[in-house]
């Protein structure tokens, strides 16, 4: 049997758990605590002696320190470093940070501001947050976690990491006679007593990915980040990082102090940081001093600090500090938080430095999206846009973890209850709907102010068919204008403010629901032109002086010549024609209209001439209301025979009289005839199919209607008269309505 090897003075053979050092004359290994050697003070050592070589080489040789007085610049970490450090300028954070109350600081406070920029909590009061006492110490600290908890500790000198037992460390850190500067920033206590004293502030809980949405039957580890103590003396210094993951992080100090140095994660930035972290002289260089801006702040006994997604930072400590911290994911910044993890792996950062499990919590959140936007919609809810612009940055970090030259890397992290490329298809799906509405409601606004001077030109056209001269169906359609935005589908979400009081919003969401608005944007934009018609009318009855004054031509002047009613008629058939089974209500004009289409096609039925019989009442006003959105329906004109033509016409030419009502009828009843015979010239018409693109026109140019001064009616003129004063007195009503 083969004997094991053995070294050291002690002859033991090879322990993986203890430090050991090789002498560079006889090459054999020493453990460090038989020779004296120290594990973080063997970097210094540049050739070592061991014992029995001392003898005839003689002692160790150190490596040489150069100072900076040579031309060899400071080291990061130095004696020196931290001397310049601490007497440079630097532009204060007050310029970037958020000051709120601990009460302030709520889910809604980050939501507005988008948690882009740190926030400064002077006092824990409102924070949800327990903390141990300000006399609590780092031997506390010991007592409640244990003193052979094995922790990692940085040399800060060096910038080198070690381990050590936190008893050793905490006897370290109350000696007054320290040759060597350490610090604590890793000791993660949620499993430990400790955390039964330390709860982390309610905005952390109520934001944590892992807090909210790890399920507890998972066959990963979850990852323990949220509860960290940090444990540094004077002068301990943290060179400039991200935190894992891109991960935000919270700081409160218990005692002493921190000063923190602050850079926006900006895409310059970024890169920057990128290749100062690969630079071969990293610890040489400051990067404060590479980017445009880097803000000081400083956190005091008593302050918390929460720092964004991605944000470069620094920490130096000034004083003997005992703070406590954590790092949480959220989604408020989903898409900085991927860059910041695409950044370590380009780093080839070690997996003890970066976020566990981090592309398996990214998974459940991607589930847990998909759920959340399937809620909203089914309950006519909309996501707020941080939470669609995260969707889709972690669902394209999903395609690409689930490519085929890529997935052997990812699969370890794919928990098996996800169908990966089932729930990348679903989330795009929800996310496509969401732009839809989004986009939709923009358009809508943006369309309807635009289209009313399409549609006012389209009725002033409409006096052109007051005419005799019959019509005919024009089958070319007129060229469509090109849209200005997509087509939006018929049945288009519409958002309102959320109706319920007591409802309460969930993270991501915003304070709006989705009504169904089943008006297309064509309809709406038909009821505003047409109100636009109205009011041109109404400049053209002011113009002529007809509105004016009509009250006491009723009683002073004789009735206008039969050219001037035929205008008022016509105008007045137009702004204020009768309600039909489609109109509905309004509240916004006092007037009746209906859309254009329907009302050529009376127009058409009624054989050329362009009026309404009309009904005023004498003793009261009656005013019908049209509601916005509602277009009347377009049918084809019914083909009549010839007696059913010939009654239709005798009833049209009929007026009704009584005490109460005037209806007053366009033609007079000698023209009966004439227009008898009108009508049986119609029915030799071509027998075309009803086309929803036909539009009526004209066969010639609207000519000076002769006098018939036999055909004047007392009656019809003081109906006209009457429904004109009444029109005008309405409008002027509703403009001082709409001044005031």
């Amino acid at each position: 049997m083969a004997s094991v090897p053995v070294y050291c003075l002690c002859r033991l053979p090879y322990d993986v758990t203890r430090f050991m050092i090789e002498c560079d004359v006889c090459q054999d290994w020493f453990h460090g605590s038989c020779v004296g050697v120290e594990e973080d003070k063997a970097a210094d050592i540049d050739q070592y002696h061991c014992p029995n070589c001392q003898v005839t080489h003689g002692p160790s040789v150190s490596k040489c320190r150069v100072s900076r007085d040579s031309g060899r610049p400071v080291k990061t970490g130095s004696a020196q470093f931290v001397r310049e450090l601490r007497s440079r300028t630097f532009p204060s954070a007050d310029e970037v940070l958020l000051k709120p109350t601990g009460a302030q600081l709520t889910v809604e406070f980050l939501e507005e501001r988008s948690f882009s920029v740190p926030v400064l909590v002077l006092r824990k009061d409102g924070l949800g947050m327990n903390l141990p006492p300000s006399s609590f110490s780092v031997s506390d600290v010991e007592h409640y976690i244990g003193a052979d908890k094995e922790i990692d500790v940085i040399d800060v000198i060096r910038q080198a990491d070690l381990k050590m037992k936190l008893g050793e460390f905490v006897e370290y850190y109350n000696s007054p006679n320290r040759d060597r500067v350490l610090n604590v920033i890793s000791l993660e206590f949620s499993d430990t007593r400790l955390s039964n004293l330390v709860e982390t502030p309610k905005i952390v809980r109520k934001l944590s990915w892992v807090e909210n949405l790890w399920p507890e039957e998972s066959i990963f580890e979850r990852p323990n980040v949220q509860k960290y103590c940090l444990m540094g003396v004077k002068d301990s210094y943290t060179d400039f990082h991200i935190d894992f993951g891109g991960t935000s992080v919270w700081y409160h100090v218990l005692r002493g102090e921190k000063i923190f140095y602050l850079i926006r994660p900006t895409a310059a930035n970024l890169s920057l940081f990128e290749r100062w972290s690969s630079s071969s002289n990293q610890n040489e260089l400051f990067f404060g001093d590479q980017v445009d801006m880097c803000y000081r702040c400083s956190l005091k006994q008593g302050n918390t600090l929460f720092i964004p997604t991605g944000w470069i930072h620094a920490v130096l400590t000034p004083v003997d500090c005992l703070a406590f911290g954590g790092n949480f994911l959220h989604s408020l910044n989903i898409d900085m938080q991927l860059r910041a993890y695409e950044i370590e792996k380009r780093l080839s950062t070690a997996d003890l430095f970066r976020f566990p499990n981090f592309e398996t919590v990214c998974w459940y959140v991607g589930k847990h999206l998909l759920d959340t936007f399937r809620g909203l919609r089914e309950n006519r809810r909309h996501p707020a846009t941080y939470l669609v612009h995260g969707a889709k940055a972690l669902n394209n970090a999903f395609r690409s973890w689930t490519r085929k030259e890529s997935l052997a890397e990812h699969e370890h992290e794919i928990p098996e209850t996800i169908k990966t490329q089932q729930l990348v298809k679903d989330l795009a799906k929800e996310i496509r709907l969401v732009e839809v509405r989004v986009k939709g409601r923009a358009g809508s606004a943006n369309g309807a102010g635009s289209s009313l001077q399409q549609f006012q030109p389209h009725m002033a056209t409409l006096s052109d068919f007051d005419s005799e001269d019959e019509l005919q169906i024009d089958e070319t359609p007129p060229p469509r204008r090109r849209p200005s935005l997509p087509s939006l589908p018929r049945k288009l979400p519409r958002a309102k403010p959320c109706s319920d009081p007591h409802r309460i919003r969930e993270p991501g969401e915003v304070d709006f629901d989705i009504e169904e608005d089943y008006t297309t944007d064509e309809e709406m934009l038909a009821v505003q032109g047409v109100k636009g018609g109205a009011g041109g009318i109404l400049d053209l009855l002011k113009a002529s002086k007809q509105v004016a004054g009509l009250d006491s031509a009723l009683s002073e002047e004789a009735p206008a010549s039969p050219s001037t009613r035929d205008a008022i008629q016509g105008m007045l058939s137009m702004a204020n024609p009768p309600s039909s089974s489609s109109s509905s209500s309004s509240s916004s004009s006092p007037l009746s209209i209906s859309g254009g289409g329907e009302m050529l096609g009376l127009m058409k039925e009624k054989g050329g001439r362009a009026g309404w019989i009309s009904g005023v009442k004498k003793s009261e006003k009656k005013t019908t209301f049209q509601r916005p959105g509602k277009r009347p329906v377009k049918r084809p004109a019914r083909h009549l025979s010839d007696e059913e033509s010939l009654d239709e016409q005798e009833t049209l030419g009929t007026c009704f009289k009584d005490s109460d009502y005037v209806y007053p009828s366009l033609e007079s009843d000698e023209e009966d005839h004439i227009n008898k015979s009108k009508m049986k010239r119609k029915r030799n018409w071509d027998d075309t199919p009803w086309s929803p693109k036909a539009r009526v026109t004209p066969t010639l140019p609207k000519q000076e209607r002769p006098v018939r001064e036999g055909a004047r009616v007392a009656s019809v003129e003081t109906g006209l008269a009457a429904a004109a004063a009444k029109l005008a007195q309405q409008i002027n009503t509703e403009l001082n309505i709409l001044l005031l």
